[in-house]
Formats: structure tokens, C-alpha cells, sequence
């Protein structure tokens, strides 16, 4: 007997298995009862179920005409050693009684029932080529999460018609299925072929039983008894829907729609069987009767769903679809189906799509050649008409032309844009760019969500009249979940008309291509240079075209990885994606941070309807995006320069901090004998170079000086200067002082205020106007860098003189 794993879970048997049987192991149909005999009971505690055999019979043969191939196989771990025994029953009203004779028998010795669910033609036949009907597609269930897999099937394939506990269990205890969906008539030829390939199919993407890809793979009876390792179980029907039928060719797309369960692998090939691409499908002869790699039916089934996607996408006209079909039958099968018969099928799997995939965008018939508008150079050379006024300018963004935004993932992008599209909405100046009137702009984004996109607008430092013009002028929406497909561009130009029901959109900006990117009916990413063509043309111009043909377009996107050098000698060549994008749009800018290490960004520009800009340097100081200007970059040993400059402002934040620490404790120091106590102390250096920083700070104005001391118990000193004084100084700890009126006693600290400062011009002492008030030296501030402005922890609002 040959080893099963499992009641359905090992491989088929050869073939020619049956031929090999010996004659006692064959049961003459002559030994059971006829119709209303009785029937031998059954020796084991539990009997076949009659009404189940019958209830089975009438939905996997009740169509069917011929013999029903019965084998018995013995069930493991019972200690016996009996050969198979096989039956052939006829598939007509006595079949029920028949097999449930065979049935009582095969409990009595210890045997499983099964069928192979097809019917042939002559006893001793069954072979997978001698099946000659099958009426079912069934799927065995018999591992994992069972309940998970079923609901699976009956979401996208519909409920169905019989399901049936095998009487097995899984590791987990859950009972094992067998799920049958009847046809409403018997499949035979190539539609036999398509009911297994079918079997396997469904398998595949919910983890089944592959084995039943064979049309000859037999399986349990429900109603007869499993006695696997010697427990005794029903095969049970557990549901039964007697008016569920299904047509294959509605069947089959379903299941072709149908996705693979999550956490298992893609369907792969089964042995001996291509799984073959489009190219090889719509090129490769296939002949009738499944001599090929792939049937008539699956090739044609192919090559349709390809011209039918094509044309419901508006990339072919439904005639030019027809044709191509017609071709492909012609020049493929063989022989040729019939055109009626090409045509039902083509009409079905047509109505299939726009059920699933909604209204198609139909090709419009393309226009006589003689409407192509062409002038000559003549014309060309005497119009001087004004040229169009660009939306962003200097010819940034034009009318209907298009600009790419490209920056790595956290460099600001996105910030940057909002920024732009603020202020074109206000039709006020940003950076280099300026719009000629406030424009109305729809910013379809895709990755923030509205809580944070709201605290991000709200965060910008911008002018309250730019703001105030650009209120009602820039429409956002929150991160959407969603692709830019044949149903998303019409509910996007929806969305576009309610915004700006008045007048079409100046601009329409998406951000990010990623989020959005629909690649077509291939499903390629944005690295193929047709999927990227076909969301440009079919996806980004389709949708400009409904809502404004003359808006500017800016999509934002990604840059690939590349070097920091291989980005400066090229910046548009990391660009996320097909080289296709580039050659497209009208204008592209690139946002990419030169040194990870500063916050610097540098913006390069190229224009395809102007000269390109001198890159720019620019960052976003205080909530605002401003431009450096780039003569005051170092140009050699930039690494080294800037680890001094570093240095300098961490010995200024040290003195700083050292001033107010000591002050607060009682101690008050001239320029010198701050130098003498400190060399050498937290990296300061010698007692030169501390006197050397104290000199520039008191230049810049962080440091001041107080001549008299008496205040604190101090003298006054004949120093040129004075005291060392800074922002927010305090002395000692805080004293207790007595109102003389009402008694009250209150705590404070002694402030420590300037009397002199060092004049930025001459370098003198002069008096202090007003202590009360920390005036900085004019332009002082405007020259600091945002760690000079930011990095001591006393720092105030400063006010320059």
C-alpha cells in the first residue's frame, strides 16, 4: 500500500496504479445490494451516514454521466496491512445506496472511502487522462489557520456549495476542510483541463493541498468514517447549500482575482507547468488538448485580460482591442476559437474589470493628422506676441509645464514646499522665485497627517499679510491612503471642482510621487521607464486635463542613495526612479544637505524653458527659509574650519556660563584675574587666549563692566574696565528686604548691572546710557550665527543699538 502522510496530503498515486491492483482487490459491482436491498451493518461503533453519501453524490456527480471511480484505502496507525481495494460505481439514482453498501464494508475492515470527483468511461480506468467530466472545484484545507483560509475563499470567491470536515485535525486541534463549489454544468476538454488548473490555483494562494492540480487525485466521502490511528470519526458535511452553482468563466476570474492570503509566498509554478510572462503568452503557439505548457483556454484567457486592461485605461480604443484580440487568436491557437465564442469571453472578462476596477477612461479616436498644429519658421520668427507669465518665475514653473521637487527623506522637502506654495499663493516673492498675482494652488500630499500638518503650517515664521492673502488661495489635504489610479483621478478632479468651484487651480502639487504612484496594468514600480510614463501621461496629465489644462504641476520626490560627490557633479541624476522623469518635466530642483553635520541645504535648479540658476545655499533660520550668501563659504579645509569654529563658540558659551556660575556664588573677576584662575581649566587654555575671547566678547557685546564694587563689598577698581558683567547676572544668594509701609518681607537677588562697555568702533570705555537695558552693538546680531544666537542658555531677546 502506498505510504499516506495524510488522508489527501500525499503524493497522487502513479497513474498506471490500477492496472498494477491484483483481481481480489477489485470489487464486483455484481457484490452490493441493489436499489432497496439492505445493507450489510457495520462492525465498528459507528456506521456510514447514507443521506450525506447521497447529499455528496447529487453535488460532485449529479450532472455527470459515466463511472465513478470508489477507492479504499486502509487508515493509518490501525496495524493493519490490506492492499487497496477499488469500485467503479455508475453515476446515476442508484449510486448513493451502492457506495454506501461499499462504505459499510469499508468500515468493517478498517478502510477509508474515497472518490476521484470525475467520471470516466469504462471500469479499470483512472488515469487523469481517462477523467472525462468533473462538475466541482474543490480545495482541501489541511494545515494552518483553517477558519482564516476559509473566510479568505468565501470573501473573494463567494460561499460555497458544500463544505465538508474530513475528520482530520490539525497540530492545532482544528478539524480539516474540504470546500466544493458546483458548476451549473459539467466541464469537459479544455474546460476539464481549466477546473484542475483552477484546483491548484486556489491552493496555492491560501495554502491547500497542491496535489489536487491532478484531475485523478482521489478524496474522502463525507458520511463514511475516518479511523485514522484507530479513532473513529465521520466524514461530516458541515454546511450545505444545494442552490449555490457557479459558471467557470465567472469562477475563474475570480479566482484569478483573488490575492494570495498574507504571510504566504506568491503562487510559484507547479511541477512540469510554465508560468509564463506576458510576452511569452502573447507570442507562443498553443495547441488544443493541453499539449503545451499552457492550454487554449488559459492563453486566450491571458491575452484578453491584457487588451481589456489596455483599453479601459484609455491606452488603446476598444476597436483597436477587439483587433489585437482577433490577431492573437488567429496567430496562437490552434486551432482558432471560434469569433463567437472569443467574443463571450471577451464581453465577460470586460464586464468582470469595470465591475472591479469602475467606469474605464476610454481612449478618445485620435484626431485627422490635418488638425496638428505645425507653423513655419516664418511664423515662428515674426511673433513677438508677449511671452505667458510663469506661475513661479524666474520660468520655474510655466503654464502646463511641469516641476519635479527632489530631496532625500528628512532634508526638509516638504517643509521647503509648503513654504513655496504659501507664498505663491499669496503671489508674494520666496527665495529667487516670485508668482505675478496671488495663485490658487490644491497641494495633494500624502504623508502628514492633519493634526501634524496643522502644528506644521502653524509653525511657520511668515509674514501675517503673506499669510492673510493665501488663507483661502492654497487648499491641502491630509495624508491620504490612496493611489493615483483609473479610480483616484476622477475622485481627485472631484475633490479639485469643490475647492475651486469659481476657477480652475493655478497649480496642482502632489507630494509624493511614492505615496501615489500607479505604475499600470504591468503593476512595474517607479523605476521602469514605461510604469513611470504611463503614471505621467495617463495618471498626472489625465488629471491636470479635467480639472485645468494650463496649471503648472509640481511633484514632489525622492532621491536614491548616492555619494555626497556623486550628487554634487550631478544632482538630478538621483532622482528615486526611471530616467523617463527627467526627460519629462519642464523644470527640476534638487534639495540635498552637503554635510550631514550642518543644517545647511543646497538647492540646484535646471530649466528646460530657461537658463539654469546659480545653486543656492539656503536654511530655515527662526521658522523661515532664507539664502546665505555664498561668498562667505570657505573653499579649503572646511572640515578643519569648521571644528574651530566650534571650538570658539564652546570656550564662549564656557566663559559665559563660568561668569554667571561664579557671580551667583559671590566671586566677581577683572579681564586678568578670570584669566589667571581659569588657565588651563575646562579646555580655556592659557591665560592669553582666555584674555583674547573675553576681548571679542566684549566687542560683540556679551560681556560689559562694572567699575564699582562697593555694592557687593567690593572696591572700585583703576582698571581700565572694570568688573566682568553679563546678561542676567545675579550675586550671591537672594536677600530678604522689608517694605517700611506694610511690613511685607520678600526675597530677591542682587543683580549685577553694567556701568561700562567697550566700544565696538574705537575700543574705549564708555558709560552705559541705561544698565536696566542689554543693548548689543548694531549689526552685531545680524552676523551672529544660529549657535551664537542660541547656544548660551541666559540668552534673551536681544535689541541692537
Amino acid at each position: 500500500m502506498t505510504a499516506w502522510g495524510d488522508f489527501n496530503d500525499a503524493a497522487p498515486l502513479p497513474d498506471n496504479s490500477v492496472s498494477e491492483l491484483p483481481s481480489a482487490g477489485q470489487i464486483a459491482l455484481d457484490r452490493l445490494p441493489g436499489a432497496g436491498q439492505p445493507m450489510p451493518a457495520a462492525l465498528g461503533s459507528i456506521s456510514p451516514d447514507i443521506e450525506q453519501i447521497a447529499a455528496f453524490l447529487d453535488v460532485v456527480f449529479g450532472y455527470c454521466d459515466g463511472l465513478i471511480p470508489v477507492r479504499g484505502f486502509v487508515d493509518q496507525g490501525q496495524g493493519l496491512d490490506t492492499k487497496p481495494h477499488n469500485i467503479w460505481v455508475p453515476a446515476d439514482r442508484h449510486a448513493a445506496a451502492s457506495l454506501s453498501a461499499y462504505a459499510t464494508w469499508a468500515a468493517r475492515e478498517g478502510s477509508a472511502v474515497y472518490v476521484i470527483p470525475g467520471t470516466v468511461a469504462e471500469q479499470g480506468q483512472a488515469r487523469a487522462e481517462h477523467v472525462l467530466q468533473m462538475q466541482t472545484v474543490v480545495v482541501d484545507l489541511d494545515a494552518g489557520d483553517i477558519a482564516a483560509k476559509l473566510a479568505h475563499l468565501v470573501h473573494h470567491l463567494g460561499a460555497p456549495t458544500l463544505l465538508v470536515e474530513s475528520g482530520g485535525r490539525t497540530a492545532e486541534g482544528a478539524a480539516k476542510l474540504h470546500v466544493w463549489w458546483r458548476l451549473t454544468e459539467p466541464a469537459e476538454g479544455e474546460d476539464l483541463a481549466r477546473v484542475c488548473a483552477l484546483r491548484g490555483e486556489i491552493a496555492e494562494k491560501v495554502g491547500g493541498d497542491l496535489h489536487f492540480r491532478s484531475a485523478h487525485q482521489p478524496i474522502r466521502v463525507p458520511g463514511t468514517v475516518h479511523q485514522k490511528h484507530g479513532v473513529q470519526r465521520h466524514v461530516t458535511i458541515r454546511e450545505h447549500h444545494p442552490r449555490v452553482e457557479v459558471e467557470l468563466p465567472d469562477f475563474a476570474a475570480a479566482v484569478a482575482a483573488m490575492p494570495t492570503m498574507p504571510g504566504l509566498e506568491a503562487p510559484t509554478a507547479a511541477p512540469g507547468a510554465n508560468r509564463p510572462g506576458l510576452d511569452a503568452v502573447l507570442t507562443t503557439p498553443v495547441r488544443e488538448g493541453s499539449q503545451d505548457a499552457w492550454t487554449r483556454f488559459q492563453g486566450a484567457s491571458a491575452a484578453i485580460g491584457h487588451f481589456v486592461r489596455m483599453v479601459h485605461e484609455g491606452r488603446i480604443t476598444g476597436d483597436e482591442g477587439w483587433k489585437a484580440i482577433c490577431q492573437y487568436n488567429a496567430a496562437c491557437l490552434r486551432p482558432a476559437w471560434p469569433l463567437d465564442r472569443l467574443k463571450v469571453e471577451a464581453d465577460s472578462i470586460w464586464a468582470l474589470h469595470v465591475d472591479r476596477n469602475g467606469p474605464p477612461l476610454l481612449r478618445a479616436t485620435a484626431p485627422p493628422p490635418s488638425t496638428i498644429p505645425a507653423h513655419t519658421l516664418g511664423v515662428l520668427l515674426d511673433d513677438t506676441s508677449p511671452m505667458p507669465d510663469d506661475l513661479i518665475g524666474p520660468r520655474l514653473l510655466t503654464p502646463g509645464g511641469m516641476l519635479v521637487l527632489g530631496g532625500a527623506p528628512k532634508v526638509g522637502k516638504s517643509d521647503f514646499l509648503i513654504s513655496l506654495l504659501v507664498h505663491a499663493a499669496a503671489g508674494a516673492p520666496f527665495l529667487r522665485f516670485t508668482a505675478p498675482r496671488p495663485l490658487r494652488v490644491f497641494y495633494l500630499q500624502a504623508e502628514i497627517q492633519y493634526h501634524y500638518l496643522r502644528e506644521r503650517l502653524q509653525q511657520l515664521r511668515l509674514d501675517p499679510a503673506v499669510v492673510a492673502r493665501a488663507r483661502d488661495t492654497l487648499v491641502v489635504t491630509p495624508k491620504l491612503r490612496m493611489l493615483l489610479d483609473d479610480q483616484g483621478v476622477p475622485l481627485v478632479a472631484t475633490a479639485i471642482r469643490a475647492a475651486f468651484p469659481d476657477a480652475p487651480p493655478d497649480i496642482i502639487c502632489i507630494d509624493p510621487i511614492r505615496n501615489l504612484f500607479d505604475g499600470g496594468p504591468a503593476g512595474e514600480g517607479e523605476n521602469d521607464n514605461a510604469a513611470m510614463m504611463f503614471f505621467l501621461q495617463s495618471r498626472v496629465e489625465a488629471l491636470r486635463d479635467q480639472v485645468a489644462p494650463e496649471a503648472g504641476i509640481i511633484l514632489a520626490h525622492h532621491t536614491k542613495k548616492l555619494s555626497k560627490q556623486q550628487v554634487k557633479d550631478d544632482p538630478f541624476l538621483s532622482l528615486s526612479g526611471a530616467s523617463a522623469l527627467r526627460g519629462y518635466y519642464t523644470s527640476g530642483a534638487i534639495l540635498f544637505r552637503p554635510d550631514e553635520e550642518q543644517t545647511e541645504r543646497e538647492l540646484h535648479v535646471e530649466l528646460r524653458n530657461g537658463p539654469g540658476l546659480e545653486p543656492m545655499l539656503v536654511d530655515k533660520i527662526a521658522g523661515r527659509w532664507v539664502e546665505f550668501d555664498r561668498r562667505g563659504e570657505r573653499l579649503v579645509r572646511q572640515d578643519i574650519g569648521r571644528k574651530l569654529d566650534a571650538e570658539r563658540l564652546r570656550k564662549q558659551d564656557v566663559i559665559l556660563g563660568i561668569l554667571l556660575d561664579e557671580a551667583a556664588e559671590g566671586r566677581l573677576y577683572s579681564t586678568m584675574q578670570l584669566a589667571e584662575k581659569f588657565e588651563n581649566k575646562v579646555g580655556l587654555g592659557s591665560k592669553h587666549t582666555i584674555r583674547e575671547r573675553l576681548s571679542v566678547l566684549a566687542t560683540k557685546g556679551f560681556v560689559k563692566f562694572r567699575r564699582d564694587g562697593t555694592e557687593f563689598g567690593l572696591g572700585v577698581v583703576r582698571s581700565r574696565f572694570g568688573y566682568l558683567c553679563v546678561e542676567g547676572m545675579t550675586f550671591g544668594p537672594e536677600v530678604e528686604t522689608v517694605d517700611p509701609q506694610t511690613g511685607e518681607v520678600t526675597t530677591s537677588a542682587r543683580r549685577v548691572l553694567p556701568s561700562h562697555f567697550k566700544c565696538p568702533q574705537s575700543g574705549n570705555c564708555l558709560d552705559v546710557e541705561n544698565p536696566e537695558v542689554w543693548v548689543y552693538p548694531e549689526g552685531v546680531l545680524d552676523d551672529l550665527t544660529p549657535e551664537e544666537l542660541g547656544l548660551t542658555p541666559h540668552s534673551s531677546p536681544k535689541t541692537t543699538s
